[in-house]
């Protein structure tokens, strides 16, 4: 005889499996194999790229391991990035501190409590030059997660290579620089909509000519999707951002058979596995088609989809951290299995701190396991076909596409972003998963389901920031202050101004000859808002 549970073990009753997605679509029990279109799944490697934009998979080329790091000054981070690529790291994912990331120098009064704390402190060349000390940039790829001051940042990663010798055409990797994903859900908007994005199209079309295997833009659906967002609007917001990035560039003159092969995109990666594969695979039919059908791109490398993601984020939790390992596995197969081409997999403990060496070494494993022993990678698309899955795929597409559509009768994302009603329909968005998850709705095992009575959340390790790390990058940053040629300084600030004064300049020129001559990120950025003023954020009630 089945005896109801005590309060005391109510925890532990199996809620009922949801019947909806975490994309919010019905999932049918079984599912009509007559419904599939063999149409629109096609080949991989070929038009609309459902299945893939290369014909070979993973076979030709794995898919870039990355690990997010950067905490403290650049001796420790270039330390961390030495020892992950040792472990089997195939690229560098920088993180930047605060300060860094809304273009204060250390010694301002914001800027002081948050020194090296979520990332790496790089506020000027000196910085950066022992950030990449003994790496070869010719060698391998960098990634940087940076959009408010992302420009200045690419130009320092270009005066870096300068003083390595490293030709700028070898460089590979990706700066971030989607500003309007900042506005919507990060906040860490500099200047107003509008000069910003003049900002990103001088740097997307400066790199096209400069580093032509650099991505200058990663257009990020993740920060939404952490801020609340679903997976249909995750993808919807992506590329109605990447459709307004577009419109930029053709209005600068900049021709999308060539700026569009370097687009790339960049997701997190949740708990649903099925719908993070449909999720990639209708983005990569719907970005496809809309490169070729609104934008005339006939280059195939033009209108394909090339995205990196991360397995992590809110999606990993506080209590029984270690659950996160299985939970960061699960992500990975459906990045694999969506066709990613750069992962990054969370630590475990990244939920509470910055990871451990223990913990990241883990985090890189799991990528390693999954590559060479699960045999997951050995095919392309090893889901399409399915019933399910295609079908999934389609009702995915259709609901982006509803989205989109609404975005665009609003008038795009600028406006959108402008009057604040993006933002608003985010935060809606964030605080109806807060309270299914809060209610029990949504289980999150360890959380709010499944615990045990009395249990005491914890690892074996726990990371700790050197509490020296801000006085020691204040005198660094004195130090520099002390040596650089002021004059020299002073000339490279006053033709950046100059420049950002007339709309037809583009600034990158200005901005690396201003990183050569050792100005801090906080005097270029000071600069241009003396031109441009701030964003200021719209309050809607």
């Amino acid at each position: 005889m089945t005896q109801n549970p005590t309060k005391a073990e109510s925890h532990l009753v199996p809620p009922a499996l949801n019947t909806v997605s975490g994309a919010g679509i019905e999932v049918p029990t079984q599912v009509d194999a007559s419904a599939v279109n063999p149409e629109n799944i096609g080949q991989a490697g070929e038009y609309p790229f459902t299945r893939g934009i290369f014909p070979d998979g993973y076979k030709g080329r794995l898919w870039t391991i990355r690990q997010y790091s950067g905490f403290g000054t650049a001796e420790e981070s270039n330390e961390r990035y030495k020892f992950l690529l040792d472990q089997g790291q195939t690229g560098l994912s920088v993180a930047l501190d605060l300060p860094t990331q809304c273009g204060y120098d250390p010694t301002h009064p914001m800027a002081r409590p948050e020194i090296g704390k979520v990332g790496v402190s790089l506020s000027n060349l000196s910085e950066a030059e022992i950030l990449f000390q003994g790496i070869d940039l010719s060698r391998i790829s960098t990634s940087f997660t940076i959009n408010g001051t992302a420009a200045i940042i690419y130009a320092m990663y270009l005066a870096v290579a300068d003083k390595q010798g490293v030709p700028r055409e070898k460089l590979t990797g990706t700066i971030q620089n989607d500003i309007l994903k900042e506005y919507v859900a990060r906040g860490t908007w500099i200047f107003p909509v509008r000069p910003s994005m003049r900002l990103i199209a001088d740097s997307i079309l400066y790199s096209n000519d400069v580093s032509p295997r650099f991505n200058a833009i990663s257009i990020a659906g993740a920060h939404v999707r952490d801020a609340g967002a679903t997976a249909v609007e995750e993808m919807a917001y992506t590329l109605a951002n990447g459709l307004a990035y577009v419109d930029e560039l053709q209005r600068r003159g900049g021709d999308v058979e060539k700026f569009a092969k370097r687009l790339s995109f960049f997701f997190y990666v949740h708990m649903d596995l099925f719908d993070e594969v449909a999720k990639f695979r209708a983005g990569r039919r719907l970005w496809a088609k809309l490169m070729k059908e609104r934008y005339g791109a006939q280059d195939p490398k033009a209108q394909m989809f090339r995205f990196g993601v991360v397995c992590g984020g809110s999606s990993l939790v506080a209590p029984q951290p270690y659950n996160n390992i299985v939970r960061v596995a699960v992500e990975t197969m459906a990045a694999v299995m969506g066709g990613a081409q750069s992962i990054f997999t969370c630590a475990f403990d990244e939920a509470f701190q910055i990871p451990t060496e223990f913990s990241a070494e883990i985090a890189v494993r799991t990528q390693q396991i999954i590559a060479y022993e699960s045999g997951i990678g050995r095919t392309v698309d090893p889901l399409g076909g399915s019933y399910f899955v295609e079908q999934h795929t389609d009702r995915m597409e259709a609901a982006i596409s509803e989205v989109m559509d609404e975005i665009e009768s609003y008038g795009g994302v600028i406006p959108a972003i402008e009057d604040g009603w993006l933002q608003l329909r985010l935060a809606q968005r964030g605080l109806d998963r807060k309270r299914k998850t809060d209610t029990g709705e949504t289980v999150i095992v360890g959380q709010n389901h499944f615990r045990t009575q009395g249990e005491q959340a914890g690892v074996d390790e726990i990371f700790r920031l050197d509490p020296g790390v801000a006085q020691r990058a204040l005198e660094k940053f004195q130090k520099v202050l002390d040596t650089r040629s002021q004059t020299a300084v002073d000339a490279s600030l006053a033709k950046l101004a100059g420049a950002a004064s007339n709309d037809q300049e583009n600034l990158m020129p200005y901005l690396v000859d201003c990183c050569h001559a050792y100005a801090t990120v906080g005097e270029m950025v000071a600069t241009l808002k003396e031109q441009w003023g701030e964003f200021q954020e719209p309050v809607n009630l």
